[in-house]
């Protein structure tokens, strides 16, 4: 889907997603002081208003300027300063070098050259000793959970993801069970891996 697409699906006055973080992010999240946050392809805001809520400095960025505008509207309520960036970060948005605590990347589901491109940036993104959490539909997700996208090639898996990360202190790599409703939990891939002190030369 294109940025027109997902306008016209952040189109209703209703949330698309729920308006709380997601679990994992703030599980993973929750307990690091905070600090500077990179929030990419945050859609309606869940993510990064929850982050600001809890003392951090986000920079929310997102192709869908209705989405955007929802969060804006949201932060605004409830008195949160959030950097909000209408932009394609696949294609147009370059996070700056070392610039934020924590980024994170939350159920962008891209073809791999793209993902691979956006992870990358987010990895780049990230200061010495700080994190990068990914949470996302895991490829076993299509045969044993339920929801998400089918298309295998678009979704993660713990290997993939620490694949980018060499060099880096993974805290965390696994397949986790997100309960849905239904008969059947989603399944999520989340990594959670820390920049070295010290880059390798």
């Amino acid at each position: 889907m294109d940025a027109a697409a997902w306008d016209s699906r952040y189109a209703g006055s209703e949330l698309i997603w729920s308006a709380e973080p997601n679990r994992f992010v703030a599980a993973e999240l929750g307990a690091l002081p905070p600090g500077r946050a990179l929030d990419l392809a945050s859609g309606e805001g869940r993510n990064a208003l929850w982050l600001a809520a809890h003392g951090w400095r986000v920079t929310a960025v997102d192709f869908s300027a209705v989405a955007v505008g929802k969060g804006r509207d949201r932060a605004g309520q409830d008195g949160l300063d959030i950097e909000w960036v209408v932009a394609d970060v696949v294609r147009d948005y370059r996070p700056p070098a070392g610039a934020f605590d924590a980024a994170l990347i939350a159920y962008l589901h891209l073809p791999p050259a793209d993902s691979e491109a956006v992870l990358r940036g987010a990895a780049r993104a990230v200061a010495p000793g700080g994190v990068l959490l990914v949470v996302g539909h895991d490829i076993t997700n299509i045969s044993d959970g339920t929801g998400g996208p089918q298309d295998p090639t678009r979704l993660y898996s713990p290997e993939t993801i620490t694949g980018y990360l060499a060099g880096w202190d993974v805290e965390r790599a696994e397949r986790a069970h997100r309960p849905v409703p239904g008969a059947r939990d989603a399944i999520d891939t989340v990594v959670r891996a820390r920049k070295p002190l010290v880059q390798p030369e």
